[in-house]
Protein backbone atom coordinates (compact mmCIF):
# COMPACT_ATOMS: atom_id res chain seq x y z
CA UNK A 1 0.00 0.00 0.00
CA UNK A 2 1.52 3.63 -0.86
CA UNK A 3 -0.26 6.75 0.50
CA UNK A 4 -0.86 9.48 -1.69
CA UNK A 5 -2.19 12.95 -1.32
CA UNK A 6 -4.29 15.40 -3.78
CA UNK A 7 -1.95 15.86 -7.17
CA UNK A 8 -0.22 13.16 -6.47
CA UNK A 9 -0.31 9.43 -8.60
CA UNK A 10 1.26 6.14 -8.76
CA UNK A 11 3.43 4.81 -11.53
CA UNK A 12 4.14 1.60 -11.77
CA UNK A 13 6.93 -0.60 -13.38
CA UNK A 14 7.88 -4.12 -13.66
CA UNK A 15 11.15 -6.09 -13.73
CA UNK A 16 12.52 -8.67 -16.26
CA UNK A 17 15.77 -8.64 -16.18
CA UNK A 18 15.66 -4.70 -16.41
CA UNK A 19 13.52 -2.32 -15.76
CA UNK A 20 10.82 -1.07 -18.37
CA UNK A 21 7.92 0.84 -18.44
CA UNK A 22 4.82 -0.82 -18.83
CA UNK A 23 2.48 0.30 -21.75
CA UNK A 24 0.17 2.33 -19.90
CA UNK A 25 2.96 4.87 -18.64
CA UNK A 26 2.58 7.18 -21.68
CA UNK A 27 -1.16 7.39 -21.13
CA UNK A 28 -3.21 9.85 -18.97
CA UNK A 29 -2.28 8.42 -14.85
CA UNK A 30 -5.22 8.06 -12.96
CA UNK A 31 -5.65 10.46 -9.97
CA UNK A 32 -5.36 8.58 -7.03
CA UNK A 33 -7.17 9.61 -3.62
CA UNK A 34 -5.10 9.58 0.03
CA UNK A 35 -4.92 6.38 1.50
CA UNK A 36 -5.86 4.69 -1.64
CA UNK A 37 -4.48 1.32 -2.43
CA UNK A 38 -3.18 -0.81 -6.02
CA UNK A 39 -2.84 -4.38 -5.84
CA UNK A 40 -1.40 -6.00 -8.34
CA UNK A 41 -2.07 -9.05 -10.96
CA UNK A 42 0.49 -9.41 -13.26
CA UNK A 43 2.77 -12.19 -14.29
CA UNK A 44 4.00 -14.44 -10.71
CA UNK A 45 7.17 -13.89 -9.06
CA UNK A 46 7.47 -10.34 -10.82
CA UNK A 47 9.01 -7.59 -9.04
CA UNK A 48 7.69 -4.24 -8.87
CA UNK A 49 8.78 -0.41 -8.48
CA UNK A 50 6.12 1.71 -7.33
CA UNK A 51 6.58 5.45 -8.02
CA UNK A 52 5.01 7.44 -5.78
CA UNK A 53 5.26 11.03 -8.43
CA UNK A 54 3.96 14.84 -7.99
CA UNK A 55 0.99 15.39 -10.33
CA UNK A 56 3.35 17.23 -12.93
CA UNK A 57 6.00 14.30 -13.44
CA UNK A 58 6.40 13.22 -16.86
CA UNK A 59 8.18 9.80 -17.39
CA UNK A 60 10.37 9.22 -19.66
CA UNK A 61 9.66 7.22 -23.00
CA UNK A 62 11.91 4.16 -22.02
CA UNK A 63 13.61 3.94 -18.43
CA UNK A 64 16.17 1.64 -17.91
CA UNK A 65 16.98 2.41 -14.36
CA UNK A 66 14.64 3.55 -11.41
CA UNK A 67 14.58 7.34 -11.12
CA UNK A 68 15.71 8.24 -8.18
CA UNK A 69 13.81 10.38 -5.41
CA UNK A 70 13.49 14.34 -6.33
CA UNK A 71 12.67 15.63 -9.66
CA UNK A 72 9.34 15.12 -9.26
CA UNK A 73 9.78 11.76 -7.38
CA UNK A 74 8.34 11.84 -3.84
CA UNK A 75 8.76 7.84 -2.91
CA UNK A 76 10.09 5.08 -4.87
CA UNK A 77 9.14 1.37 -3.13
CA UNK A 78 10.66 -2.09 -4.49
CA UNK A 79 8.43 -4.79 -3.72
CA UNK A 80 8.09 -8.59 -5.05
CA UNK A 81 5.08 -9.02 -6.67
CA UNK A 82 2.51 -12.02 -4.71
CA UNK A 83 0.41 -13.83 -7.37
CA UNK A 84 -3.24 -14.92 -6.46
CA UNK A 85 -3.29 -18.39 -6.32
CA UNK A 86 -5.27 -18.90 -9.90
CA UNK A 87 -1.83 -17.42 -11.29
CA UNK A 88 0.67 -20.31 -9.77
CA UNK A 89 2.56 -21.96 -12.07
CA UNK A 90 0.85 -25.34 -10.35
CA UNK A 91 -2.52 -24.27 -9.73
CA UNK A 92 -2.41 -23.79 -14.15
CA UNK A 93 -0.68 -27.06 -14.42
CA UNK A 94 -3.33 -28.73 -12.55
CA UNK A 95 -6.31 -26.93 -14.13
CA UNK A 96 -4.65 -27.59 -17.71
CA UNK A 97 -3.92 -31.79 -16.67
CA UNK A 98 -7.72 -31.79 -14.74
CA UNK A 99 -8.87 -30.46 -18.35
CA UNK A 100 -7.07 -33.02 -20.27
CA UNK A 101 -8.25 -35.34 -18.10
CA UNK A 102 -11.83 -34.27 -18.60
CA UNK A 103 -11.33 -34.43 -22.07
CA UNK A 104 -9.62 -37.50 -22.17
CA UNK A 105 -12.46 -39.11 -20.07
CA UNK A 106 -14.75 -38.18 -22.74
CA UNK A 107 -12.99 -39.84 -25.82
CA UNK A 108 -12.93 -42.87 -23.19
CA UNK A 109 -16.49 -43.04 -22.36
CA UNK A 110 -17.00 -42.57 -26.34
CA UNK A 111 -15.05 -45.16 -27.13
CA UNK A 112 -16.71 -47.66 -24.34
CA UNK A 113 -19.98 -46.63 -25.59
CA UNK A 114 -19.20 -47.16 -29.39
CA UNK A 115 -17.31 -50.30 -28.78
CA UNK A 116 -20.52 -51.31 -26.57
CA UNK A 117 -22.67 -50.58 -30.05
CA UNK A 118 -20.85 -52.31 -32.81
CA UNK A 119 -20.25 -55.41 -30.09
CA UNK A 120 -24.61 -55.56 -29.98
CA UNK A 121 -24.69 -54.44 -33.77
CA UNK A 122 -22.28 -57.32 -34.50
CA UNK A 123 -24.22 -59.80 -32.37
CA UNK A 124 -27.33 -58.46 -34.17
CA UNK A 125 -26.07 -59.32 -37.64
CA UNK A 126 -24.41 -62.39 -37.06
CA UNK A 127 -27.69 -64.03 -35.29
CA UNK A 128 -30.19 -62.61 -37.48
CA UNK A 129 -31.81 -65.17 -39.91
CA UNK A 130 -30.59 -64.43 -42.88
CA UNK A 131 -27.13 -64.38 -44.33
CA UNK A 132 -25.97 -60.66 -44.37
CA UNK A 133 -22.82 -59.11 -45.94
CA UNK A 134 -21.07 -55.96 -46.81
CA UNK A 135 -19.01 -54.86 -50.10
CA UNK A 136 -17.03 -51.61 -50.95
CA UNK A 137 -18.22 -49.37 -53.18
CA UNK A 138 -16.60 -51.42 -56.21
CA UNK A 139 -18.09 -54.56 -55.20
CA UNK A 140 -15.77 -56.39 -53.62
CA UNK A 141 -17.03 -58.11 -50.73
CA UNK A 142 -15.42 -57.60 -47.38
CA UNK A 143 -17.58 -59.05 -44.68
CA UNK A 144 -19.86 -62.23 -44.19
CA UNK A 145 -21.80 -63.09 -41.31
CA UNK A 146 -22.32 -66.42 -39.58
CA UNK A 147 -25.60 -67.59 -41.51
CA UNK A 148 -23.78 -67.57 -44.32
CA UNK A 149 -20.64 -69.20 -43.23
CA UNK A 150 -22.53 -72.36 -41.65
CA UNK A 151 -24.91 -72.15 -44.85
CA UNK A 152 -22.16 -72.14 -47.60
CA UNK A 153 -19.20 -73.19 -45.83
CA UNK A 154 -17.58 -69.86 -46.89
CA UNK A 155 -15.33 -68.15 -44.02
CA UNK A 156 -14.75 -64.54 -44.35
CA UNK A 157 -11.65 -64.72 -46.28
CA UNK A 158 -12.96 -67.40 -49.03
CA UNK A 159 -16.28 -65.01 -49.48
CA UNK A 160 -14.01 -61.97 -49.77
CA UNK A 161 -13.61 -60.31 -52.98
CA UNK A 162 -15.29 -62.83 -55.79
CA UNK A 163 -14.46 -65.65 -53.77
CA UNK A 164 -18.56 -65.78 -52.72
CA UNK A 165 -19.96 -66.22 -56.34
CA UNK A 166 -18.42 -69.92 -55.97
CA UNK A 167 -21.76 -70.21 -53.58
CA UNK A 168 -24.20 -68.97 -56.25
CA UNK A 169 -26.05 -72.14 -58.41
CA UNK A 170 -23.98 -71.57 -61.56
CA UNK A 171 -27.81 -71.23 -63.54
CA UNK A 172 -28.26 -68.45 -61.31
CA UNK A 173 -24.70 -66.49 -61.82
CA UNK A 174 -24.83 -64.94 -65.15
CA UNK A 175 -28.16 -62.78 -64.33
CA UNK A 176 -26.92 -61.97 -61.06
CA UNK A 177 -23.75 -60.76 -62.05
CA UNK A 178 -25.69 -58.93 -64.55
CA UNK A 179 -27.86 -56.87 -62.38
CA UNK A 180 -25.30 -56.36 -59.32
CA UNK A 181 -22.91 -54.59 -62.22
CA UNK A 182 -25.76 -52.62 -63.27
CA UNK A 183 -26.77 -51.26 -59.27
CA UNK A 184 -23.13 -50.44 -58.74
CA UNK A 185 -23.06 -48.09 -61.20
CA UNK A 186 -26.47 -46.97 -60.90
CA UNK A 187 -26.37 -46.71 -57.56
CA UNK A 188 -29.67 -48.46 -57.49
CA UNK A 189 -31.10 -51.17 -54.53
CA UNK A 190 -30.31 -54.86 -55.80
CA UNK A 191 -33.48 -57.02 -55.59
CA UNK A 192 -32.54 -60.55 -57.48
CA UNK A 193 -34.47 -64.60 -56.82
CA UNK A 194 -31.48 -67.00 -56.78
CA UNK A 195 -30.18 -70.23 -55.64
CA UNK A 196 -27.91 -70.53 -53.26
CA UNK A 197 -25.06 -73.66 -52.46
CA UNK A 198 -23.62 -75.61 -49.86
CA UNK A 199 -19.92 -75.84 -51.11
CA UNK A 200 -19.59 -79.20 -50.04
CA UNK A 201 -22.22 -81.10 -51.24
CA UNK A 202 -24.07 -78.68 -53.94
CA UNK A 203 -27.41 -78.67 -51.63
CA UNK A 204 -28.84 -75.39 -52.71
CA UNK A 205 -31.79 -73.02 -51.49
CA UNK A 206 -33.58 -70.48 -52.96
CA UNK A 207 -33.01 -66.78 -51.59
CA UNK A 208 -33.90 -63.25 -51.78
CA UNK A 209 -30.78 -60.91 -52.37
CA UNK A 210 -31.21 -57.48 -51.37
CA UNK A 211 -28.52 -55.28 -51.24
CA UNK A 212 -28.47 -51.19 -50.05
CA UNK A 213 -26.03 -48.51 -50.76
CA UNK A 214 -24.75 -46.65 -47.82
CA UNK A 215 -23.81 -42.83 -49.08
CA UNK A 216 -22.15 -39.93 -47.15
CA UNK A 217 -23.77 -36.82 -47.36
CA UNK A 218 -22.64 -35.74 -50.95
CA UNK A 219 -24.19 -38.87 -52.28
CA UNK A 220 -21.04 -40.88 -52.78
CA UNK A 221 -21.46 -44.16 -52.03
CA UNK A 222 -19.48 -45.71 -49.04
CA UNK A 223 -20.53 -49.39 -49.07
CA UNK A 224 -22.95 -51.65 -50.10
CA UNK A 225 -24.46 -53.51 -47.02
CA UNK A 226 -27.11 -56.24 -48.45
CA UNK A 227 -29.11 -59.72 -47.04
CA UNK A 228 -29.95 -62.89 -48.28
CA UNK A 229 -33.62 -64.13 -46.90
CA UNK A 230 -34.25 -67.90 -47.32
CA UNK A 231 -37.37 -68.24 -49.39
CA UNK A 232 -37.41 -71.81 -50.00
CA UNK A 233 -40.39 -73.04 -48.55
CA UNK A 234 -42.18 -70.28 -50.39
CA UNK A 235 -40.70 -71.68 -53.68
CA UNK A 236 -42.44 -74.76 -52.81
CA UNK A 237 -45.41 -73.64 -52.29
CA UNK A 238 -45.54 -71.81 -55.71
CA UNK A 239 -44.69 -75.26 -57.21
CA UNK A 240 -47.30 -76.59 -55.77
CA UNK A 241 -49.53 -74.02 -56.60
CA UNK A 242 -48.25 -74.34 -60.23
CA UNK A 243 -48.85 -78.30 -59.96
CA UNK A 244 -52.74 -77.99 -58.73
CA UNK A 245 -52.98 -74.80 -61.75
CA UNK A 246 -51.41 -77.10 -64.21
CA UNK A 247 -53.99 -80.05 -63.05
CA UNK A 248 -56.82 -77.61 -62.91
CA UNK A 249 -55.90 -76.46 -66.65
CA UNK A 250 -55.41 -80.06 -67.76
CA UNK A 251 -58.64 -81.18 -66.30
CA UNK A 252 -60.52 -78.36 -67.39
CA UNK A 253 -59.51 -78.70 -71.15
CA UNK A 254 -60.53 -82.34 -70.87
CA UNK A 255 -63.92 -81.12 -70.12
CA UNK A 256 -63.69 -79.46 -73.32
CA UNK A 257 -62.39 -81.84 -75.54
CA UNK A 258 -66.06 -81.61 -77.66
CA UNK A 259 -65.56 -77.49 -77.82
CA UNK A 260 -61.67 -77.93 -78.95
CA UNK A 261 -62.33 -80.77 -81.48
CA UNK A 262 -65.13 -78.76 -83.23
CA UNK A 263 -63.08 -75.39 -82.47
CA UNK A 264 -60.22 -77.26 -85.10
CA UNK A 265 -62.19 -78.87 -86.93
CA UNK A 266 -63.52 -76.13 -88.79
CA UNK A 267 -60.13 -75.02 -90.09
CA UNK A 268 -58.88 -78.42 -90.77
CA UNK A 269 -62.61 -78.77 -92.93
CA UNK A 270 -61.69 -75.15 -94.25
CA UNK A 271 -58.10 -76.20 -95.80
CA UNK A 272 -59.54 -80.06 -96.92
CA UNK A 273 -62.46 -78.22 -99.22
CA UNK A 274 -60.06 -75.16 -100.16
CA UNK A 275 -57.72 -77.66 -101.54
CA UNK A 276 -59.97 -79.92 -103.17
CA UNK A 277 -61.65 -76.37 -104.77
CA UNK A 278 -57.45 -75.54 -105.82
CA UNK A 279 -57.25 -78.56 -107.26
CA UNK A 280 -60.28 -78.38 -109.63
CA UNK A 281 -59.66 -74.95 -110.44
CA UNK A 282 -55.89 -76.20 -111.47
CA UNK A 283 -57.30 -79.27 -113.88
CA UNK A 284 -59.46 -76.96 -115.86
CA UNK A 285 -58.40 -76.32 -119.58
CA UNK A 286 -56.83 -73.76 -118.99
CA UNK A 287 -55.99 -73.90 -115.31
CA UNK A 288 -57.71 -71.07 -113.57
CA UNK A 289 -54.41 -69.80 -111.91
CA UNK A 290 -55.85 -66.97 -109.68
CA UNK A 291 -58.80 -69.11 -108.40
CA UNK A 292 -55.85 -71.70 -107.15
CA UNK A 293 -53.67 -68.81 -105.51
CA UNK A 294 -56.95 -67.54 -103.64
CA UNK A 295 -58.00 -71.07 -102.54
CA UNK A 296 -54.09 -71.97 -101.76
CA UNK A 297 -54.46 -68.42 -99.56
CA UNK A 298 -57.30 -69.76 -97.94
CA UNK A 299 -55.44 -72.86 -97.18
CA UNK A 300 -52.74 -70.88 -95.67
CA UNK A 301 -55.01 -69.07 -93.41
CA UNK A 302 -56.70 -72.15 -91.93
CA UNK A 303 -53.61 -73.59 -91.29
CA UNK A 304 -52.02 -70.95 -89.51
CA UNK A 305 -55.45 -70.75 -87.25
CA UNK A 306 -55.29 -74.07 -86.77
CA UNK A 307 -51.88 -73.47 -85.68
CA UNK A 308 -53.07 -70.89 -83.31
CA UNK A 309 -55.54 -73.03 -81.71
CA UNK A 310 -52.68 -75.69 -81.40
CA UNK A 311 -50.64 -73.26 -79.91
CA UNK A 312 -53.02 -72.35 -77.23
CA UNK A 313 -53.84 -75.61 -75.91
CA UNK A 314 -50.49 -76.80 -76.11
CA UNK A 315 -49.57 -73.74 -73.68
CA UNK A 316 -52.01 -74.77 -71.04
CA UNK A 317 -51.51 -78.15 -71.15
CA UNK A 318 -47.55 -77.77 -71.02
CA UNK A 319 -45.71 -77.80 -67.37
CA UNK A 320 -43.46 -75.06 -67.09
CA UNK A 321 -42.36 -73.22 -64.43
CA UNK A 322 -43.79 -69.59 -64.14
CA UNK A 323 -42.41 -66.97 -66.80
CA UNK A 324 -43.06 -63.78 -65.89
CA UNK A 325 -43.25 -61.31 -68.93
CA UNK A 326 -45.06 -58.03 -70.05
CA UNK A 327 -48.10 -59.05 -70.86
CA UNK A 328 -51.01 -56.81 -72.94
CA UNK A 329 -54.28 -58.47 -71.29
CA UNK A 330 -56.67 -57.38 -73.99
CA UNK A 331 -54.78 -59.66 -76.29
CA UNK A 332 -55.14 -62.54 -73.36
CA UNK A 333 -59.48 -61.48 -73.25
CA UNK A 334 -59.24 -62.20 -77.15
CA UNK A 335 -57.30 -65.33 -76.63
CA UNK A 336 -59.63 -66.95 -74.40
CA UNK A 337 -62.72 -65.98 -75.86
CA UNK A 338 -61.81 -66.95 -79.18
CA UNK A 339 -60.94 -70.56 -77.45
CA UNK A 340 -64.23 -70.36 -75.40
CA UNK A 341 -66.91 -69.20 -78.04
CA UNK A 342 -67.68 -73.12 -79.56
CA UNK A 343 -68.35 -74.01 -75.73
CA UNK A 344 -70.30 -70.83 -75.19
CA UNK A 345 -72.62 -71.38 -78.38
CA UNK A 346 -72.33 -75.23 -77.54
CA UNK A 347 -74.82 -73.63 -74.12
CA UNK A 348 -76.51 -71.05 -75.74
CA UNK A 349 -74.85 -68.67 -74.60
CA UNK A 350 -73.00 -65.45 -76.41
CA UNK A 351 -69.36 -63.49 -75.52
CA UNK A 352 -69.52 -60.13 -75.78
CA UNK A 353 -66.14 -58.16 -75.36
CA UNK A 354 -65.67 -54.48 -74.04
CA UNK A 355 -62.14 -53.58 -74.33
CA UNK A 356 -60.75 -50.33 -73.15
CA UNK A 357 -58.06 -49.06 -75.38
CA UNK A 358 -54.33 -48.14 -74.13
CA UNK A 359 -54.54 -50.01 -71.00
CA UNK A 360 -51.04 -50.87 -69.10
CA UNK A 361 -48.97 -53.73 -69.58
CA UNK A 362 -48.46 -55.70 -66.30
CA UNK A 363 -45.93 -58.45 -65.72
CA UNK A 364 -47.13 -61.50 -65.12
CA UNK A 365 -47.52 -65.28 -66.17
CA UNK A 366 -49.27 -65.08 -69.45
CA UNK A 367 -50.49 -69.14 -69.25
CA UNK A 368 -51.87 -68.29 -65.55
CA UNK A 369 -53.94 -64.93 -67.06
CA UNK A 370 -55.53 -67.22 -69.37
CA UNK A 371 -56.13 -69.69 -66.68
CA UNK A 372 -58.16 -67.63 -64.56
CA UNK A 373 -59.79 -65.86 -67.41
CA UNK A 374 -60.65 -69.35 -68.81
CA UNK A 375 -62.35 -70.20 -65.49
CA UNK A 376 -64.13 -67.43 -64.53
CA UNK A 377 -65.76 -67.62 -68.46
CA UNK A 378 -66.19 -70.85 -68.08
CA UNK A 379 -68.06 -70.54 -64.80
CA UNK A 380 -70.28 -68.09 -66.52
CA UNK A 381 -71.28 -70.12 -69.04
CA UNK A 382 -71.71 -73.17 -67.49
CA UNK A 383 -74.54 -71.02 -65.01
CA UNK A 384 -76.25 -70.19 -67.79
CA UNK A 385 -76.53 -73.57 -69.03
CA UNK A 386 -80.37 -74.42 -68.89
CA UNK A 387 -81.55 -70.16 -69.87
CA UNK A 388 -78.33 -69.62 -72.38
CA UNK A 389 -77.57 -65.52 -71.63
CA UNK A 390 -75.30 -63.25 -72.52
CA UNK A 391 -71.41 -63.38 -71.44
CA UNK A 392 -69.91 -60.05 -71.60
CA UNK A 393 -66.35 -59.58 -70.89
CA UNK A 394 -64.74 -56.16 -70.31
CA UNK A 395 -60.85 -54.32 -69.18
CA UNK A 396 -60.70 -50.73 -67.78
CA UNK A 397 -58.04 -48.86 -66.31
CA UNK A 398 -57.85 -48.35 -62.33
CA UNK A 399 -57.42 -45.41 -59.84
CA UNK A 400 -54.32 -47.67 -58.99
CA UNK A 401 -53.12 -46.76 -62.18
CA UNK A 402 -53.21 -50.68 -62.99
CA UNK A 403 -56.29 -52.04 -64.95
CA UNK A 404 -59.49 -54.21 -64.08
CA UNK A 405 -61.69 -56.81 -65.97
CA UNK A 406 -65.04 -58.54 -65.36
CA UNK A 407 -66.64 -61.20 -66.29
CA UNK A 408 -70.09 -60.44 -66.27
CA UNK A 409 -73.22 -63.33 -66.81
CA UNK A 410 -76.85 -63.24 -66.51
CA UNK A 411 -76.95 -66.28 -64.86
CA UNK A 412 -79.11 -66.70 -61.37
CA UNK A 413 -76.18 -64.86 -59.25
CA UNK A 414 -74.50 -65.98 -56.86
CA UNK A 415 -75.92 -68.21 -53.83
CA UNK A 416 -77.57 -67.11 -51.03
CA UNK A 417 -75.03 -66.33 -47.96
CA UNK A 418 -72.05 -68.07 -49.56
CA UNK A 419 -70.39 -64.87 -51.38
CA UNK A 420 -67.94 -65.15 -49.37
CA UNK A 421 -66.71 -69.10 -49.80
CA UNK A 422 -66.83 -69.09 -53.25
CA UNK A 423 -62.84 -68.58 -53.40
CA UNK A 424 -61.92 -71.36 -50.63
CA UNK A 425 -60.71 -74.31 -51.82
CA UNK A 426 -63.33 -77.57 -52.20
CA UNK A 427 -66.13 -75.10 -52.31
CA UNK A 428 -68.63 -75.98 -55.09
CA UNK A 429 -72.04 -75.30 -56.24
CA UNK A 430 -71.94 -77.46 -59.23
CA UNK A 431 -72.46 -81.21 -58.75
CA UNK A 432 -69.54 -82.34 -60.41
CA UNK A 433 -67.47 -79.43 -59.81
CA UNK A 434 -63.72 -79.85 -58.22
CA UNK A 435 -64.26 -76.67 -56.02
CA UNK A 436 -60.64 -75.68 -57.05
CA UNK A 437 -61.30 -73.36 -60.36
CA UNK A 438 -61.55 -70.31 -58.03
CA UNK A 439 -59.44 -70.85 -55.74
CA UNK A 440 -56.64 -70.81 -58.05
CA UNK A 441 -57.56 -68.05 -60.18
CA UNK A 442 -57.47 -65.96 -56.38
CA UNK A 443 -54.07 -67.95 -55.74
CA UNK A 444 -52.87 -66.83 -59.07
CA UNK A 445 -54.09 -62.94 -59.26
CA UNK A 446 -53.24 -62.50 -55.59
CA UNK A 447 -49.35 -64.29 -56.37
CA UNK A 448 -49.57 -61.37 -59.23
CA UNK A 449 -50.33 -58.11 -56.56
CA UNK A 450 -53.98 -58.17 -57.55
CA UNK A 451 -57.16 -58.47 -56.14
CA UNK A 452 -60.29 -60.84 -56.95
CA UNK A 453 -63.71 -60.79 -56.00
CA UNK A 454 -67.34 -61.62 -56.99
CA UNK A 455 -70.92 -59.41 -56.88
CA UNK A 456 -74.32 -59.51 -57.72
CA UNK A 457 -75.78 -57.47 -60.68
CA UNK A 458 -78.56 -55.42 -59.97
CA UNK A 459 -80.79 -57.48 -62.33
CA UNK A 460 -79.54 -61.09 -62.93
CA UNK A 461 -76.76 -62.71 -62.74
CA UNK A 462 -73.53 -61.67 -61.06
CA UNK A 463 -69.95 -60.14 -61.72
CA UNK A 464 -66.27 -61.51 -61.16
CA UNK A 465 -63.94 -59.10 -60.76
CA UNK A 466 -60.24 -58.61 -60.72
CA UNK A 467 -57.21 -56.18 -61.06
CA UNK A 468 -53.51 -56.36 -61.83
CA UNK A 469 -50.55 -53.58 -60.91
CA UNK A 470 -48.97 -52.06 -63.76
CA UNK A 471 -45.55 -53.15 -64.98
CA UNK A 472 -43.11 -51.28 -63.28
CA UNK A 473 -39.34 -50.34 -64.89
CA UNK A 474 -37.37 -53.31 -62.45
CA UNK A 475 -39.67 -55.53 -63.08
CA UNK A 476 -40.12 -55.92 -67.08
CA UNK A 477 -37.18 -58.20 -67.13
CA UNK A 478 -37.77 -62.21 -67.13
CA UNK A 479 -37.38 -63.49 -64.06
Amino acid sequence: MIGARPGQRIVLFAFSGIWWVQPFVNQPFTRVQPDSTWSNSTHFGTKYAALLVEGNYQPPANINALPPAGNGVVAVAVVNGSPEFWQTWWFLLLATLAAAGMVAAYFFQRMVLLGSEEKRFREAIETMPAMAFSARSDGHWTFVNRGWVEFTGLNVAQSAGVGWQTAVHPDDLSHLLNKWLRSLASGEPLEHELRIRRVVDGAHHWFLMRSQALRDMHGKILRWYGAATDIEDRKRAEQLQAALAHANRVNTMGELVASISHELAQPLMASTMNAKASLRWLQHEPPDLAKAREGTKKIIEAGTLASEIIDRLRSLYKKAPPKRELVVINEVVVEMTGMLKSEARRHGVSIRIDLKDDLPMTVADRVQLQQVLMNLMLNGIEVMNETGGVLTVKSQSNALGGFEVTINDTGPGLPPGKADQLFEAFFTTKPQGSGMGLSISKSIIEAHGGHIWATNNEGRGATFHFTMPPAVEDQSATK
